[in-house]
């Protein structure tokens, strides 16, 4: 009987804790306005390797094909 209320005991302040801990701990106050998010270098190189990366390929697959029309003759 002992041991059944200590579980429950642990359990119920573990929970409780958990359920308050966000209201606890805020990161950030209301930073009032909506403030707009910058789009910094970061962003700015994940775009411009995604189009080089693009182009690369729309390269490759046109190369392809004109090899494809044109084979080589074999002698």
């Amino acid at each position: 009987m002992k041991r059944t209320c200590r579980i429950l005991a642990v359990t119920t302040v573990l929970l409780v804790s958990l359920n308050l801990y966000p209201l606890i701990c805020s990161a950030q106050g209301d930073p009032g306005e909506d403030p707009d998010a910058p789009i910094d270098g970061g962003v700015s190189l994940l775009i411009a390797a995604g189009v080089g990366y693009g182009l690369k390929k729309a390269h490759d697959k046109r190369k392809k094909d004109n090899t494809a029309n044109f084979p080589e003759n074999n002698k």
